[in-house]
């Protein structure tokens, strides 16, 4: 055996009433499948016409383009709860101010590039989705 991991597929797979075959075909149908179930329907949303906003000082608005601080980061990392995690690695934000002033330089060099190029770094917001079965053996995509 060559050490590689096979990766679990989906060949064949029924869709309603008909069967979908080829992994590339039962691909296509999952997504359309999902991305159909999860879009979220056109809502009448209550109209701002009406309503008067305070506006900014040219003071103000400055300071939304400036550099951030680590006292501001300090501060935003404070106002988090210790038990909540705010991403899929599980390291919760009491983690993060337990050991933050070791993680301190990293982190404002992340923020920093942020907001010197307005971008994210590749791949922060990169997700990954795994069908659960809902059922032992799922044939149908409903099933999971």
């Amino acid at each position: 055996m060559s050490g590689r991991r096979r990766k679990n597929t989906i060949s064949s797979i029924l869709v309603g009433d008909n069967l979908v075959e080829g992994v590339s075909n039962v691909r296509e149908a999952v997504y359309s499948n999902f991305r159909e179930h999860f879009l979220a329907p056109y809502i009448i949303r209550p109209r701002v016409d009406n309503l008067h906003f305070r506006r900014l000082s040219i003071v103000e608005g400055s300071m939304l383009t400036c550099p951030f601080t680590e006292a501001e980061l300090k501060a935003a990392v404070s106002d988090c709860d210790s038990f909540k995690s705010p991403g899929p690695d599980g390291i919760h934000f009491g983690v993060i101010k337990d050991f933050g002033f070791d993680l301190k330089s990293e982190t404002m060099i992340f923020i920093s590039e942020f907001h010197r190029n307005g971008r994210l770094s590749i791949g922060i917001n990169s997700t990954f989705i795994a069908l659960i079965p809902k059922i032992d053996n799922p044939q149908r995509l409903n099933d999971f």
